[in-house]
């Protein structure tokens, strides 16, 4: 794997700070990593830009190929002259710059990107026909998806039967209601995102940032792919799913997680050399130069739960492909750059599954201090085929795990990085996690500046009010910069 020893910071694009109510690929993200480049940082890891869905969560999208239209950036447009100032800047995206209002961004970003496709109707868009054939595998079926979900508004599984199994006669039916006009909103929306997103990772490449990117394993019932590719999932022909995706009871969840996305048909994925799969991985590589695939666990055993079943108590384990989908891929695409997220219920075939493809795990510090000194996650017991954080998106910030720790964690910890006070302890704990042995070290931005448990990004299990947070637009401080770059040099990053 292309990772030297550094150093990069998980932020993701939502929470870049910005006049219209989330982050998006405009100056502020310039700014970022610029910032990245000064404080001696290497990689910038985000979460999944595809589509969000219920709850806003970027791992339960309505494609797993498409982009998220909210990250577009309307100044950019304008700076094109595809908007005017009066086609978005006085419409409602939120008050609290602290955090996302999704409602309001949703609504007024999407009317003006309407405006903005209708400014350039009849208009020749350069790249825009090489755009369509790079991405035909999904694009045209992800925007009749969209079309028809706008007309029905309501989940796909609520749809027309007809228009669900995507025959003929109800395509023809429907076609004077959701018109080839409409699709083409979405293609141009798409567009857009391609065309932004590819220059600022460009710009970030040429700055040496690497793309540190996520993959969810799964994706949403309500989602183009179901759709599109039925024959992928474990669906009836109504497209309903009788299991569905989670993981078993444990200490933090006492019922279990039940996810609702729908199961894979591994067999139908093997038979056809897992194609989609592969054709999945590749378009990511190309959005990012470094992937993370998230719950790896799924792809030794996953958890399956019947949909009868309310909570995640009555699910069961079932083999997955384990090392046949990573022969295959490695085998059509290379060696991609892969991390693997493996935290939560591991087994030893987890490990060897692991092992076998090569590519690094992830250790979690956070996780570090429930019982002695030789703990795999304590920085100084990390291998270097790992990357260490002290806490992903699904944690709490260092300081807030730090105040809300039982007493054993709490003394543990601070005897581990020698400072007592909370405060201090931060940027203390920070410097252990940098000196560990593992070959990339990756930092939440909260951390960096000492946020609190207001600042934490998601809340496993919690279903609103997670993905909101937001910062404010001096956060990328100079003074902060050059901390943060001495303490990477002295770690040897």
């Amino acid at each position: 794997m292309a990772i030297e020893r550094s150093s990069g910071i998980l932020l993701h694009v939502s929470s870049l700070p910005g006049d219209y109510g989330i982050g998006t690929f405009g100056k502020p993200a310039y700014d970022f990593v610029d910032f990245l480049r000064e404080s001696g940082q290497k990689y910038w890891q985000i979460l999944p830009l595809n589509p969000i869905g219920n709850g806003n969560s970027p791992y339960s999208g309505c494609s797993a190929f498409a982009g998220n239209p909210l990250f577009i950036d309307l100044e950019l447009l304008e700076e094109e002259g595809v908007l005017s100032p009066e086609d978005y800047r006085d419409l409602d995206y939120g008050q609290n710059p602290h955090r996302v209002d999704y409602e309001k961004v949703r609504k007024s970003k999407m009317t003006a990107l309407e405006r903005a496709y209708e400014n350039c109707r009849g208009k020749r868009l350069e790249g825009y026909d090489h755009f369509r054939a790079r991405n035909s595998f999904w694009l045209q079926e992800y925007a009749e998806f969209m079309a028809f979900s706008d007309y029905f508004s309501r989940p796909l599984q609520q749809w027309d039967l007809g228009v669900r199994r995507r025959e003929q006669a109800s395509f023809e039916e429907y076609s004077g209601l959701v018109t080839s006009e409409q699709a083409g909103f979405h293609i141009f929306v798409q567009y857009i995102f391609d065309r932004q997103w590819f220059r600022l990772k460009e710009y970030a490449n040429e700055n040496g940032i690497r793309i540190f990117g996520d993959i969810p394993v799964y994706v949403s019932l309500d989602s183009a792919d179901v759709w599109s590719h039925p024959e992928v999932f474990d669906v009836d022909s109504e497209l309903k799913a009788s299991s569905v995706s989670g993981c078993p009871p444990d200490a933090f969840a006492p019922e279990g997680q039940r996810w609702g996305n729908p199961l894979y048909r591994w067999d139908y994925l093997r038979d056809t050399g897992y194609s989609w799969w592969i054709r999945r991985i590749e378009r990511n590589m190309k959005l990012y130069d470094v992937l993370r695939i998230d719950h790896f666990r799924g792809m030794e055993s996953y958890y399956s739960i019947p949909c009868s079943c309310e909570n995640a108590a009555g699910g069961e384990w079932i083999k997955g492909p384990g090392e046949e989908l990573f022969d295959a891929v490695k085998k059509e695409l290379g060696n991609p750059d892969i991390v693997l997220e493996d935290l939560g219920f591991i087994t030893e075939e987890v490990i060897r599954l692991r092992e076998h493809t090569g590519y690094p795990g992830m250790k979690v510090a956070q996780f570090a201090f429930s019982d002695t000194m030789e703990n795999p996650a304590l920085p100084h017991n990390c291998s270097d085929n790992s990357v260490i954080y002290i806490g992903t998106h699904d944690n709490d910030t260092c300081l807030g795990w730090i105040r809300s720790a039982g007493d054993y964690v709490r003394r543990f910890a601070m005897w581990y990085a020698d400072e007592y006070d909370e405060m201090a302890f931060v940027w203390k704990f920070i410097g252990k996690v940098m000196g560990s042995a593992c070959r990339l070290a990756v930092f939440q931005m909260q951390d960096f500046l000492v946020l609190g448990s207001e600042a934490r990004m998601n809340v496993p299990g919690v279903a609103q009010g997670n993905w909101e947070v937001r910062f404010e637009k001096n956060f990328m401080d100079d003074g902060l910069a050059g901390r943060i770059y001495d303490l990477t040099k002295r770690s040897g990053r």
